[in-house]
């Protein structure tokens, strides 16, 4: 016999067969051969071919094919299944061609014109783990195409399959994601481990014997996970969603596998005049084990301190190098008036009640806090964020002065400490108002530098391309932003904005649902689904929505939101509010 030659490449391989073949031939044989020959030579051979894709094998009811690009496979398969919906929009629901696909990228032997191999044989197991029109994709192709493409999968976990030795773990699709699915929020879908050591930090506990000071332990939390956040080494899950566990008894693993991290760190507070203790331990979320625990006695003025040697143990347990920039950020940080850092503490306890009275007292709460220590970067950053989130939802009397003032405190804040992040957060916030959106992405990106894992940051990133219109790539900052903080509601509402401009109602509509969950008295929302609903003539639900708008906030004003979002192209909020009238809704 003689003998092949056998050489070896890298590829992505999509498999694709028909749901319930079987069935459909026993039923009519003829119309289901016919139907199938039609599908593959007028929908799968032509976008196969646009993708540079090569088909080399055929299954009877499915197909094996060949891409050098992940991107491209797996945009190819998207495109597939939404063509697929089309060409089968005519036909009776049960005589339907409904296709699995699956994808996989690795190592393949060529022999003759044929694929053999675990790269083909793991696309074809994967395969069968994806939804009915839906598409599965590896592990491997998800981080490579993640940020890369515009689709937004979610984690389906590992799955044991037949003849592979290892669990495989897939990533989810479909054009009909949530159409018949229940309403979830993001974080009931575990996500991946990132390839970086990654760690949540839990709320610690007030051991301080009076429950008053519980917003005190809080406030050491939240810097704690400011702190290790700023590594660029680490991924650190933000502080909304770290403390969705608040006041509740967690598994450790569980906590671990819902938010997608290997180490949790969790702690205790006790304070007693001007003297705190803190006890952290950090704990393996994979298997349970402890891997260090400290104490720390200290007086309050010397907290930055504490923070500091709490961030440089994980970094050394972690093996974690910090970059030379970090390394100096991180020097000549001095002491803290305790009373200054009380205020300070106290008002981001405030502004997260995201309310007109309580952005009122935060702000009382941070000019006092700057009139004691000026020197407090962070309080000039938050009094920019509440003077822009007055305006935009006319709280407090806000008017468009508050962009100009709100410019003015990012822009001190930024001069009081050149490395304080949230400074440059609230700058960004303050120009993309402005319409000075060059300077706001600059002011983003430097947010970025300083705290790769800010989950704002990347949000004002994906806010910036939104208004300038470019909405295919706000898509993946928002992404990032939710994947770091699966609490963030903002992220959500933000993302379904856009998906929503896209004109991609179905992902917009649960966009919308997940923040509602996470934010029910969000009246914005509830606007921008009434909007949705009118325009794709779900009429009684568009005006029910509107009509929520308004129980929620009796102030609500169109012309106001017309003259707050500094969209560039004049015409998209004009396209929002046609949808309203659409519904038969008067404005």
């Amino acid at each position: 016999m003689a003998k092949e030659s056998i050489t070896r490449r890298l590829a992505a391989i999509l498999a694709a067969d028909v749901v319930g073949y079987s069935r459909l031939m026993e039923r009519d044989e003829k119309t289901t051969y016919t139907q199938l020959m039609a599908r593959w030579s007028e929908v799968l051979e032509p976008l196969v071919e646009t993708h540079q894709g090569r088909v080399f094998k055929r299954t009877g009811d499915g197909v094996l094919v060949e891409f050098s690009s992940a991107v491209n496979a797996v945009e190819c398969a998207a495109a597939l299944q939404r063509a697929m919906i089309s060409a089968n929009a005519d036909v009776p629901h049960d005589q339907q061609i409904v296709l699995r696909v699956g994808i996989n990228m690795g190592d393949i032997m060529v022999a003759d014109s044929d694929l053999y191999g675990d790269g083909v044989n793991v696309a074809a197991r994967i395969e069968a783990l994806a939804r009915p029109g839906g598409v599965a994709i590896s592990d491997g192709v998800h981080e490579y195409v993640h940020g890369r493409i515009d689709l937004i999968f979610v984690d389906s976990g590992h799955h044991e399959v037949k003849n592979i030795e290892r669990p495989v773990h897939i990533w989810s699709w479909s054009p009909d994601e949530y159409a018949d699915a229940p309403i979830k929020v993001a974080a009931e879908v575990p996500p991946q481990l990132p390839s970086r050591p990654s760690i949540a930090v839990l709320p610690f506990d007030n051991m301080s014997g009076d429950p008053e000071q519980g917003y005190f332990a809080d406030g050491i939390t939240e810097d704690i996970i400011t702190d290790l956040s700023k590594v660029s080494g680490l991924f650190v899950i933000a502080r909304n969603s770290s403390f969705a566990y608040k006041g509740k008894s967690a598994d450790i693993r569980q906590v671990s596998r819902d938010l997608g991290v290997r180490y949790v760190l969790e702690g205790s507070v006790r304070r007693a005049a001007n003297r705190i203790r803190i006890n952290a331990q950090m704990i393996d979320g994979t298997t349970g084990g402890h891997l260090w625990a400290e104490r720390y006695d200290r007086g309050i003025e010397d907290i930055f301190e504490v923070q500091d040697e709490v961030t440089r143990t994980i970094v050394t347990a972690l093996k974690v190098k910090l970059t030379a920039g970090e390394t100096e950020r991180r020097e000549g940080r001095g002491k803290v008036d305790p009373e200054a850092y009380d205020l300070l503490v106290r008002s981001r306890q405030a502004i997260l009640r995201f309310d007109a009275v309580s952005s009122a007292e935060a702000r009382s709460m941070l000019e006092r806090a700057i009139a004691i220590d000026p020197a407090l970067a962070a309080a000039y950053g938050s009094l920019a964020i509440i003077a822009m989130t007055d305006y935009i939802n006319r709280w407090n009397g806000g008017t468009v002065d508050n962009i100009e003032r709100a410019l003015k405190l990012a822009q001190k804040a930024v001069e009081t400490d050149e490395h304080e992040p949230h400074g440059h957060h609230a700058l960004a916030i303050a120009l993309c108002w402005k319409r000075r959106f060059d300077e706001a992405e600059r002011a983003a990106q430097r947010t970025i530098e300083l705290d790769p894992n800010s989950a704002g940051g990347h949000t004002q990133l994906g806010t910036i391309r939104d208004f300038l219109g470019q909405f295919e790539e706000a898509l993946p900052f928002y992404t990032r932003a939710h994947r770091l903080d699966p609490q963030f509601d903002l992220a959500l509402h933000f993302l379904g904005r856009t998906l929503l401009n896209l004109g991609r109602f179905d992902e917009a509509e649960i966009a919308f649902k997940r923040r509602l969950a996470l934010a029910p008295r969000s009246d914005m929302t509830r606007f921008y689904l009434a909007c949705l609903y009118g325009r794709t003539g779900r009429h009684e639900e568009a005006r029910r929505y509107w009509h929520e708008v308004f129980e929620v906030n009796p102030d609500f004003s169109i012309d106001h939101f017309k003259r707050a979002m500094p969209y560039e192209d004049p015409a998209v909020i004009p396209r929002l509010i046609d949808g309203l009238r659409e519904a038969g809704i008067s404005l």
